[in-house]
């Protein structure tokens, strides 16, 4: 494999971590830009640079830059409630002038660059599952209009840019991903359900606890992200797992796991909040050959270790 020096914007985040550490793992180059609003400096010491491969720098994406690169993925913007509510001016601004900023430097060096997007784009879905030609169901003006919105303008910036400037762009529509190096107060419902089971608290249901989600584990994402950026297909492409299962479902595993004794707490479910989600991948299976293989209870057992010894 030829030897490639890549820019990951959000680096030091939960997923921008792992692909940083599969990427060196291959033998290339790698850059990370991050500013530290979410990702966290400790993720990348898993990283086994031996070669001199590996370079963080610490900036914000909004910023101008300048490197010689030949890919970029574009990972950086807080991708939970809790972190991209507390500040939506910046989040869609990273989203926005984030995004200007990747496509102009990939135009300027002639590098590829993968757009992370977000199945939040679907909103709360009328089709289900969602396939890549459903336009969404997308409240503008909603608590979560700040991420929704940003990366559905992200999207139609990397198009516009494929469109007039001719830079390939790859764009990733990533669903519900957990696994180690989550942060465990991003109120992401994996995070909180197993940082409350180990705590022994009561564990929150929102709502009746039915709404659905599909998980697929963070080297399920990894693999797909990788096998897009090397292909030849520009548009839209779904990484998430098919496998849908409810919240209930998902704390009765996580207190099983963890020998939690931990009741559960009802709770209203939150504005504009999906009631249900699961992708269809049959364009990653035949353009990527692509999907999932760890099942929930594995990735959540490693996951559920990852959590106790940050404990």
């Amino acid at each position: 494999m030829k030897r490639k020096r890549i820019l990951v914007t959000g680096g030091a985040g939960f997923l921008g971590s792992h692909l940083c550490e599969h990427l060196v793992g291959y033998g290339h180059n790698v850059l990370v830009l991050d500013n530290f609003f979410t990702g966290r400096r400790q993720n990348l010491r898993f990283v086994r640079d031996e070669g001199g491969l590996f370079e963080l720098v610490r900036a914000d994406v909004v910023d101008a830059m300048h490197f010689e690169v030949d890919e970029i993925y574009h990972l950086a913007c807080p991708a939970s409630p809790v972190h991209y509510q507390r500040n939506p001016a910046r989040t869609i601004r990273t989203c926005v002038e984030g995004t200007l900023r990747v496509l102009e430097l990939a135009r300027e060096v002639g590098a590829r660059v993968l757009i992370a997007s977000t199945s939040e784009v679907y909103g709360d879905p009328l089709a289900h599952p969602q396939v890549e030609t459903y336009w969404g169901h997308v409240n503008p003006i909603g608590p979560r209009a700040c991420y929704d919105e940003g990366k559905r303008c992200a999207e139609a910036l990397a198009t516009s840019w494929a469109a007039q400037y001719g830079v390939e762009v790859r764009i990733a529509r990533i669903f519900n991903t957990y696994g180690p190096r989550m942060s465990p107060d991003d109120g992401r419902v994996v995070s909180n359900f197993v940082m409350q089971a180990l705590r022994g608290e009561p564990i929150t249901i929102y709502g009746d606890g039915l709404q659905t989600r599909s998980f697929m584990y963070v080297a399920d994402l990894i693999l797909g992200l990788t096998r897009l950026m090397g292909c030849d297909y520009a548009k839209p492409v779904n990484l998430g797992n098919p496998r849908e299962f409810t919240m209930m479902e998902l704390a009765e595993l996580v207190i099983k796991l963890t020998n939690s004794t931990s009741q559960f707490a009802r709770c209203a479910l939150p504005a504009d909040d999906p009631v249900k989600r699961r992708p269809d991948i049959s364009l990653a299976r035949e353009r990527l050959d692509w999907e999932p293989t760890v099942d929930l209870e594995t990735g959540l057992r490693a996951t559920c270790c990852y959590f106790k010894e940050y404990l």
